[in-house]
């Protein structure tokens, strides 16, 4: 480990690295906790010998401490302990002290009047919840209270520059700093220094400390810190003149800071607007040599286009779109048409229901031209999905569930393409038999979760027996017919289409009526086989370019931490 000698060498590296931190996917935020870890340890300004030491601050706040005590603003505070020489974590320059945080300021934490009361809320006075903390310099509230809750509530009215941490749950070690005399609920402890902090360093000095609270908080069902733990904690204190150089240059820093993230999001936006355009291009191409130039740019363009992964989950959309619009691979005019493989499964489908082992469905209503979304290949067809498959569905019932019997599988164990039997419930062979004689799931069906998390299409691989709820199933009239993998990838696409259109209040959800009547473009059989090769070659291209990305950004992170570690 390189040992900062001084403030000049930490700032020399700390300069060097600012590049760096741009490059690296949370770089900036690292470098922000970097500059407020420096700060407190004395390394981001120099150190003056003229400056008055801390432990004269020290004597000073005790004297006010024992005036306002005397004229009873405040009330005697308990003692606080010793500092040991096993609590001090490093070594400070000279002229400062550690001291407890409860000797900088006074600490009061809030309350929530009670809600029943409604003559507590709706006055004049600001009243801070945890959650707006972290706006940092806070200066409106969401809620307001009443004289009368602020005088029957153990309310403190906080003045300006009061600095508050929260305390509790998801927020907890946030900090903020009053630009309104407000109040504050329990979740919330407010901080009053004394004339000798400066309260923007107390500000700066908490943020440094997130982590700790964080540390301090863990274990408990909701993380939570307490105003004696917050009190009891030792801090670094600088001389008074330099807290107010610290506080400058860290506001200096966090403004470049500040820039280097606007120039990342413009970065990211332009690079977002240049696969944008290019997608848009490919998506409403209607001559082949428009089609062509357009992926070529995209092909010549992959290094840039594709170096964050949103953008590679936008190119995996666009491939199954370009797919099931009939752009992804050429036609062939030798093909059969879909038109007789239709044909084909009509027979089939007429047999099966003649030898009793299917029911005759609904017939499904003739498709509208203002109902086609785009103009299809030919050898194509439009069609419901129920006329090319025999779509079902599960239980929506909740049978009771056993130690020992069949798997009952929902939404929930459909995940990435795959079937889980992870957290799964069992029922009886009764109800098993039951729901099998509605929807038999068999090798080579697909699964579709009809609620809740809609989607997530997943073809069955395994031989064990199982019932579904709540889930779609896919059957083939004739095996294969048509691909399996080419509808899982129309379902894939399609799915975030019937999310938007789902119903349900509480929970959306898709009914078998709808995915029955849903229109699938099929192509000619052949045509569907050579459009999931040319999807399997691409999706490992897509996975390729997520594993670079993954791999150059882990090199970055790790580097950026390299070099924080030095410091």
């Amino acid at each position: 480990m390189i040992a900062m000698s001084n403030s000049s060498d930490a700032m020399q590296l700390l300069e060097k690295h600012f590049d760096r931190a741009f490059a690296a996917p949370d770089g900036i935020k690292k470098l922000r906790e970097l500059i407020l870890t420096l700060a407190m340890q004395g390394k981001l300004v120099p150190q003056d010998p003229n400056d008055q030491p801390a432990r004269e601050l020290l004597k000073e706040i005790a004297a006010e401490k024992k005036r306002l005590v005397k004229a009873g603003k405040i009330k005697e505070p308990k003692p606080m302990p010793e500092i040991k020489p096993e609590e001090v974590p490093y070594e400070l320059p000279k002229g400062w002290e550690w001291v407890r945080l409860g000797r900088i300021g006074f600490w009061k934490s809030g309350t929530t009047p009670s809600r029943a009361n409604s003559a507590y809320y709706g006055g004049s006075i600001p009243w801070v919840k945890s959650g707006e903390v972290k706006q940092g310099r806070i200066s409106s509230t969401e809620e307001t209270i009443t004289e009368k809750a602020l005088n029957e509530c153990s309310l403190n009215l906080n003045p300006v520059g009061a600095v508050l941490i929260a305390m509790y749950g998801a927020n907890i070690g946030d900090v903020g700093i009053l630009e309104i005399d407000a109040t504050t609920n329990q979740a919330v402890c407010a901080c009053t220094t004394y004339s000798s902090v400066d309260k923007l360093f107390l500000l700066n000095l908490l943020r440094s400390m997130k982590p700790i609270f964080i540390e301090q908080g863990a274990g408990a069902a909701q993380p939570n810190i307490s105003r004696e733990k917050i009190i009891n904690t030792i801090v670094p204190l600088p001389p008074f003149a330099e807290q107010h150089r610290i506080v400058a240059r860290v506001d200096q820093l966090m403004a470049r800071c500040d820039e280097l993230e606007k120039l990342r999001a413009e970065h990211d936006q332009k690079r977002l607007d240049a696969h944008t355009a290019a997608l848009n291009r490919l998506l409403t191409a209607t001559e082949d040599n428009t089609f062509s130039s357009t992926w070529a740019f995209i092909t010549q363009n992959f290094g840039e286009l594709y170096s964050v992964k949103e953008n590679v989950a936008e190119l995996r959309n666009a491939i199954l779109q370009l797919a099931v619009m009939g752009k992804l691979v050429p036609q062939n005019s030798n093909d059969q048409p879909a038109s007789e493989l239709l044909k084909e499964i009509a027979v089939e489908k007429k047999r099966l229901i003649k030898q009793g082992k299917i029911k005759a469905s609904d017939p499904l209503s003739e498709i509208k031209p203002e109902e086609v979304p785009y103009e299809l290949p030919k050898g194509w067809e439009w069609v419901r999905l129920n006329e090319a498959l025999d779509v079902r569905d599960g239980t929506h019932d909740t049978p009771k569930y056993v130690d020992i019997g069949y798997p009952l599988v929902t939404s929930k164990n459909l995940y990435s393409g795959e079937l889980s039997f992870n957290d799964i419930k069992y029922i009886s062979e009764q109800d098993h038999t039951k729901i099998s004689e509605r929807s038999k799931v068999d090798l080579g069906d697909i699964l579709f979760a009809m609620i809740g998390s809609i989607g997530n299409p997943v073809i069955v691989k395994c031989k064990e027996e199982f019932s579904i709820k709540n889930v779609a199933l896919f059957k083939f009239y004739i095996p294969n017919k048509p691909d399996n993998m080419y509808l899982h990838y129309f379902l894939t696409y399609a799915q975030e289409n019937m999310k938007e259109k789902s119903s349900g209040a509480v929970q959306s959800f898709v009914s078998l009526g709808y995915l029955r009547n849903y229109l699938f473009p099929l192509p000619p059989l052949a045509e569907q086989r050579r459009i999931v090769a040319k999807i399997d070659q691409l999706m490992v291209l897509c996975d390729e370019l997520e594993k670079q990305i993954h791999d150059a950004t882990g090199k970055q992170t790790a580097l950026l931490n390299a070099v924080m570690a030095q410091v």
